[in-house]
Formats: C-alpha cells, structure tokens, sequence
C-alpha cells in the first residue's frame, strides 16, 4: 500500500507497554505512530486510507525472538524473503534468525550478508543472532565483541548446545558487557543419545528412541548456575518440560538475570501427535504408525509438560514465545522418523495456536500479546522497546487480526518455503487480518475491510 497515512477505526487496542486495552484508534504515517485513541474526524488527515477495526485486535507487531530463516547455505529450504514474508504473514514485524547457516553466522562479514539480503528482499525486520562459538564447534569463542558491533542481537549455537563448561561461563561473562544475552539449546547429548522424541509410553509403543526429560533440565540447571556465577544474560531457549520450568521458576525468585522462551506447539499439542492421528486417541498403531511432522527439537512431551509450560507462561515465569520456525524440504520429512529432520514450520500458524488458549481461558488476551511483544523485547534490551509499543513516535509495527475468524491450514498456502506442520487439516481459531511494517502494509488478509465501521 502505497498510502502515506491509514487510520484503524475502533480496534480492541492492546499496547502491553503501558498497559493499554480498549477500544480506540490508531493513526500512522510516515513510518511512525502519530495518535492512538480517539482520533477525532478534523484530525484525520486528507487522502487518508480508513480501515474499519472493529472485531479486530490491534497490537504491536509480534517479534521472534528464535527462527530459521535457512540463508545463507540452505535457500531450498528458506529464504529471508520467503521467511519474513511468512513472518508477515503471522504478525511478526521483527525475526531474529538463528546461525545455523552455511556459512554459520560467527564473523561480521555473514552479519552485513544477512543485512543486505534482508534490505533487498525482506518485508518486516530482520535480526541476526551471532554464534557463541566458530563455525558452532563447541571449541572456541567467536568473535563476540565483532558480531555485536555489526548488529547482532544475541549469541547462540542453537542447535549444537555450548557444550564445554567453561566456554559458556565466558560466553555469559562477554554477554554482560556486550548486553546481549546467550539463548543456548539446553540439551544434554550423553542423555538424549540417538532419541528423536518424547521418552514415554508413545516412544516405547512406536519403538522410537527417547529424549528424556533431564537432556534439557540438566544444561539448564549448569547454566543458570554459570549465570549467577558470572552475572550474565542466560536466555533459554524452547522449554519443553515441567520441569524445566521449575528450575526457571526458582531461578527467578533468587533474582538471576534469567530469561526463557516457549514455542506455540509444546504449548498445544502433546508427543500423541506423533501416532499421526491429531493428538486422538489410538489403541493401535495403524499403518500410517507416525508422522514426521511432528518430529522437532526439543520433542513434543506428555500433557504434564504441556499444563506446567501454559501455567508459566500465564504467570510470568516464562517471558516470552517464540516460534523456532525450522522449515525444510518436503524430501527431509518424507523418510522414517528416525531419518526425518527435526523442525515444524510455525511462523503462520503461531497466533492460531496460541489463540486455543486464550478461548480456553488459560491465557489472557493481554498477556497472550505481551509475550509476543514487550516480553522478547525485553529479552533484547532497552534499545528495543520502541519495536512493542505503540506509543505515537515509534515505529508503526502494528499486527491487526481477528481472534475469532476460523481457518483451515493448508500448508500449500503458506508463504514459507516449508510446509512441514503437523497442523495441516486442522481448524485454527483466530487469524492475522493485516501486518504493518514501519507503516506499510505488507500482509493483507481476507479478513480487512476498508471504511468506516458500520453503526451498531
């Protein structure tokens, strides 16, 4: 849209960063915020695009703090165009993409790449997270001070865990004066073994290999000690068990610079997905035994995990969601599941998911909107919170949608170059109706209608 100013007319308005919720209107242009609230008829600009918000929820654009945008090395499976358009797509206006590259993200030169690429081709903003350690080797520190000189958000060797002990204690000491945290993939190797899901009955039924629990709750509770030990940022990446949240939990009452992340299916769907038959009950299983889809990293757990990972959540003690959107090929699900790769794709059906639990009534509205907003940016650092706020003079990243239109997901449709979910059939509750990146549309859904609202 090449308009200069649009007015939202009556949204349900959610800023998370000053407690706002109600109904209002918001005013852009510019690129920027310029009135939230009542916006009176003298006040609107002339030639000004109207869309009519009733229904509709306005909020700060979404921002992932974790997703794989496949660029450079592995463009088949994602591109940062295809990415961020998917991104839009969801109602994210900022993807801070994961060094699990080829070239890994560990130098300043893979840094401006991912800049150029993202000014030629990317429609929402895109946050590169430097390695913690060269080529995610596990053997020695990458050039941190570097990497957050040329604009990297974060450190991470996603998914090859920082191993070495004291290689993450320096890793976390580096983190608090560079300010910017260290998300690592808390996963113990000699425990989680050759497992490609969830230890339990379903692994045991199928004859899979199991992931246990302790894989991810042992590097948790060594990291959280290596944080306290140094005073550096720990982020922790993807929670999947009850556990897991007990040991943030505690963390956090001591005061530690703490923070965490959990992903929209460990939160909804449960390891009796993997039978294939959409989390039903089964006795058997049948000739389709399982389904590749499901098979992510960290694993899909029981509904314990489930029930601990929404009630941490909803009280605060896990800050934010984030997608880890991991698309691949349609050749790496299309194997076994001991051979499938592990990764869902999740940025266009985030707000669906997570929506289940807020009409369930396990999760606020404003506190479902708060982790994808306020929360990640607080996670990145003060410079970031203009980018989840919709105060007026900060950038217009604004996702509007509807919470209750229903929808059927057709990976076909998906903007992403990865359509593996195991989502694909289901109906989903609630869906982006528009995606606003420094003022410009760049998603426009079925959902959007132009004018004023009609009279109740």
């Amino acid at each position: 849209m090449e308009t200069e100013n649009i007015l939202i007319r009556r949204a349900r308005v959610i800023d998370p960063s000053r407690q706002l919720d109600r109904v209002g209107d918001v005013l852009i242009g510019g690129g920027q915020i310029i009135a939230t609230g009542r916006v009176a008829v003298d006040r609107i600009p002339d030639g000004c695009t109207i869309i009519d918000g009733s229904g509709l929820v306005a909020a700060p654009g979404f921002i992932d703090l974790h997703c794989h945008l496949r660029e450079p090395g592995f463009e088949y499976k994602e591109t940062i165009a295809a990415g961020s358009k998917a991104g839009a797509k969801g109602g994210f206006t900022t993807l801070c993409c994961m060094p699990n590259t080829d070239p890994a993200i560990d130098n300043a030169s893979v840094v401006e790449f991912i800049h150029q690429r993202a000014r030629e081709g990317a429609v929402v903003r895109i946050l590169p997270i430097g390695c913690v350690t060269k080529g995610r080797k596990g053997k020695e520190l990458a050039e941190m001070e570097e990497l957050a000189s040329a604009g990297a958000v974060a450190f991470s060797d996603d998914g090859d865990p920082v191993y070495d002990s004291n290689i993450m204690k320096l890793a976390l000491a580096y983190s608090a004066d560079l300010g910017r945290p260290i998300s690592n993939h808390c996963q113990e190797k000699s425990l989680s073994c050759n497992g490609v899901m969830a230890e339990g009955p379903v692994a045991t039924h199928l004859g899979l290999d199991g992931i246990p629990a302790a894989a991810e709750e042992t590097m948790i509770a060594r990291d959280i000690s290596l944080a306290e030990a140094t005073g550096g940022r720990l982020h922790v990446a993807h929670l999947s068990t009850a556990g897991s949240v007990a040991l943030l939990r505690e963390a956090k009452e001591r005061g530690l610079p703490v923070t965490s992340e959990v992903c929209p299916h460990h939160l909804t769907i449960t390891d009796s997905w993997v039978f294939g038959n959409k989390g039903a009950p089964v006795d058997v299983a049948g000739g389709m035994a399982y389904d590749t889809t499901t098979k992510v990293y960290p694993p899909l757990r029981a509904q314990t995990d489930v029930d601990a990972l929404v009630r941490g959540l909803a009280d605060g003690v896990i800050d934010c969601v984030a997608t880890d959107h991991a698309p691949h090929d349609v050749i790496s699900k299309q194997v076994t599941y001991q051979d499938a790769s592990f990764g869902i794709s999740v940025l266009e059906t985030a707000l669906g998911s997570l929506l289940q639990l807020v009409h369930g009534r396990k999760l606020s509205m404003g506190a479902m909107v708060e982790r994808l907003t306020s929360g990640p940016a607080r996670v990145l650092g003060e410079s970031y919170a203009d980018l989840a706020s919709m105060v007026p003079g900060t950038p217009a990243d604004i996702v509007l949608f509807d919470p209750n239109a229903e929808w059927t997901v057709d990976p076909a449709e998906f903007e992403s170059k990865g359509k593996n979910t195991p989502l694909a059939g289901t109906t989903l509750k609630g869906r982006v109706a528009a995606t606003f990146a420094s003022g410009q549309m760049v998603y426009q859904g079925p959902e959007l209608r132009f004018g004023e609202p009609r009279p109740r």
